[in-house]
């Protein structure tokens, strides 16, 4: 299987990109609510070698290549960011793992001035090979999606994956000393609620976070997705019907994830709660998109376009305006539950 990648400048022909300046002042972002905005979350693609049935459909037709960031756009973004009080990225998809010379473009990153903290989300089937090397170029952690323990059911949610792949990665990444190691688990009615039982043990003998997400709708599988949401409630209720009342682990209003302990447990488990319960009131965050977009919510469809001035000759100050401009205008947060649902894009085009 032949998957899209990203391109560098050379195959691009001429790409016009305005010179970076020796130095700059720290301008902090904020939205007009106060919010500061210190997050980046990238897109580094929007393939993926999996298909899990609440991301994306089978037959999934991705960017063509030219549309999407070579690295050195990426790397002049991340730089805007960075002058602009961004000091946490997160790397996402897609799969960021399929992104060619993803070691290099790590290393870059993390030597931005300004960066203190680069994560990645990953399904994690690259991860046994890729782990080591990706510590070594500044990668610090990673959330590895895993949404059952059972092979054949992994199997059939991710139409072609293989949970062995999943365990050599995590365990490369352990070994790697990229911790705490995060479990991600969308939990999806029908498919995997029993499922949870088996994650949340996990935490009684390992120094893990366990995360149990409840799905959010996207583009042309939007009604699959709200038919089959496992609320927070119903989650947390599910564990604790095995394993007794949780413990609270301190909630920082920040952190997406609400964490709990089961009693005696050596890790955390974490419920995002971002349909019933959201978190917007602490959300620092706002998105790169695999083709140059700044997606200021999640659950909505503003963005601004970045790439396309860029690529027209743009200066680093006409960048850092359009950039602090669009995080202005950050939304409060999302309006699911007035029926409204972004529908310009699926999961894989965002990285969650």
């Amino acid at each position: 299987m032949k998957l899209p990648i990203a391109l560098q400048s050379s195959e691009l022909g001429k790409v016009t990109m305005a010179p970076l300046p020796e130095s700059y002042a720290i301008e902090p972002m904020h939205d007009s609510y106060g919010r500061r905005i210190n997050y980046l979350r990238i897109s580094l693609t929007d393939a993926c070698n999996l298909r899990c049935v609440y991301c994306m459909p089978e037959d999934m037709t991705f960017r063509p290549r030219q549309e999407l960031m070579t690295d050195e756009e990426l790397l002049f973004l991340v730089r805007v960011g960075a002058s602009l009080g961004v000091n946490k990225i997160r790397l996402t998809g897609g799969e960021p793992t399929i992104r060619p010379h993803l070691v290099d473009l790590v290393r870059e990153i993390a030597a931005v001035p300004g960066i203190k903290d680069l994560a990645m989300t990953t399904n994690a089937i690259l991860l046994d090979k890729l782990a080591q090397p990706l510590a070594d170029a500044g990668l610090r952690r990673v959330n590895i999606s895993i949404d059952t323990l059972d092979g054949d059911k992994f199997h059939k949610i991710t139409r072609w994956g293989n949970i062995d792949d999943v365990w050599r990665g995590i365990r490369a990444a352990e070994r790697a000393g990229m911790t705490p190691i995060k479990l991600n688990c969308v939990v999806v009615r029908n498919f995997n609620e029993e499922d949870m039982i088996d994650l949340a043990r996990l935490t009684l003998e390992n120094d893990w976070d366990v995360r149990f997400i409840e799905m959010m709708p996207f583009g042309e599988i939007s009604d699959f997705q709200q038919t089959n949401v496992v609320t927070f409630r119903e989650m947390r209720e599910r564990v604790e019907s095995a394993f007794g009342p949780l413990e609270e682990a301190g909630y920082d209003f920040v952190d997406p994830s609400r964490p709990f302990r089961i009693p005696g447990a050596m890790g955390t488990l974490g419920f995002i709660s971002s349909v019933t319960e959201p978190f917007c009131q602490g959300c620092g965050r706002v998105r790169l998109t695999a083709d140059g977009k700044l997606r200021l919510c999640l659950l909505r469809d503003n963005e601004v376009d970045l790439l396309s001035p860029l690529r027209q000759g743009a200066t680093f100050e006409e960048m850092r305006s359009l950039m602090l401009d669009g995080a202005f205008h950050k939304p409060w947060g999302h309006s699911l539950s007035e029926g409204t649902f972004a529908e310009n894009r699926a999961m894989n085009q965002l990285g969650g």
